[in-house]
C-alpha cells in the first residue's frame, strides 16, 4: 500500500470496534505496534493481567485485513491471538491442560456472542530449569495459547471481550460479579 491509499471502511469499523472494549478492572489493554508483513492493513492490542494467586499473564490481539482475502482465512479479516501465563506446578502436571486452555478460548468467543468461522490454534505447556548463573525460579512452568479466526463481519467488539475473558480466565479470575472466597471485604 501507498501513502496514498485510503484506509477502507471495513477495515476502518473493525478497528473502531476493538478500540470500544471496556475490560475489566484487572486487565490492561493497550494499542501496540503492529505486525506490517503479514497483511496490508493490521491493528493490535497488548493485554496485561494478574490474577488472585499473582498468576500473571501477557496477551496479544492483531486485526489483519487484506481486501482480496487470503487462503485459510476464509475471508477479508483475520484475528489472531497469542496468550502467555505462567502456571502453578501442580496446574503444569495436569494432564487435560491443553483441552481446558483451548475451551477458555471457545467458551469466550460463544458467551461473547461472536460469529467466527476457519478457527485453528495451538495450546503449549512449558517447563524450563535453571541451571549455572542465570538468576530467577530454579523451574518455571508456562503455558502459551495460539489461535487464529475469521469474524463474519467488522463488529469485533464482541471478539475483544472474548478475548479479554480468555485472558481473566488464564489467570483464575472468577467470572465478573463472583467473589472467590477469602476475598470478601469486612464492613
Amino acid at each position: 500500500m501507498t501513502a496514498m491509499t485510503p484506509v477502507p471502511e471495513l477495515f476502518r469499523e473493525a478497528v473502531a470496534a476493538l478500540q470500544s472494549v471496556r475490560p475489566r478492572p484487572e486487565v490492561t489493554l493497550e494499542t501496540m505496534r503492529a505486525p506490517q508483513r503479514l497483511a496490508p492493513w493490521s491493528y493490535a492490542l497488548s493485554c496485561e493481567v494478574s490474577g488472585p494467586a499473582d498468576v500473571l499473564a501477557s496477551g496479544r490481539l492483531v486485526l489483519l485485513h487484506d481486501p482480496d482475502g487470503q487462503e485459510g482465512w476464509d475471508g477479508v479479516l483475520r484475528l489472531v491471538m497469542y496468550v502467555r501465563a505462567e502456571l502453578d506446578r501442580e496446574l503444569a502436571t495436569d494432564p487435560f491442560l491443553p483441552a481446558v486452555g483451548w475451551s477458555w478460548l471457545t467458551d469466550a468467543l460463544e458467551a461473547s456472542g461472536a460469529a467466527w468461522r476457519a478457527l485453528g490454534g495451538t495450546v503449549t505447556e512449558t517447563s524450563s530449569a535453571r541451571f549455572g548463573d542465570i538468576s530467577g525460579p530454579a523451574r518455571t512452568d508456562d503455558l502459551e495459547l495460539r489461535a487464529s479466526w475469521t469474524p463474519v463481519d467488522a463488529g469485533l467488539r464482541s471478539h475483544g471481550n472474548a478475548f479479554c475473558q480468555v485472558m481473566a480466565s488464564v489467570v483464575g479470575l472468577p467470572p465478573v460479579g463472583v467473589t472467590l472466597f477469602g476475598q470478601r471485604q469486612s464492613s
